[in-house]
């Protein structure tokens, strides 16, 4: 498993999936906040596996 997410990316992936999941402590009683845990652990381990299936790899952007 190569790395496939680029470092700006992981970041945001990992905002974004925490504010989700912080929705379980403030926000509707639903188990909507479960969807928060998909890009936080993507963004923590900096691999995605949809982004593998497709051949995807922003990981190298902005370098030549």
């Amino acid at each position: 498993m190569n790395k496939n997410i680029h470092p700006i990316e992981r970041a945001a992936r990992v905002i974004v999936g925490g504010v989700l999941i912080s929705l379980a402590f403030w926000g509707p009683e639903s188990l909507w906040f479960l969807l928060g845990a998909v890009p936080l652990l993507t963004g923590l381990i900096g691999w995605c596996p949809p982004y593998a299936m497709l051949g995807i790899n922003t990981c190298n952007l902005g370098k030549k």
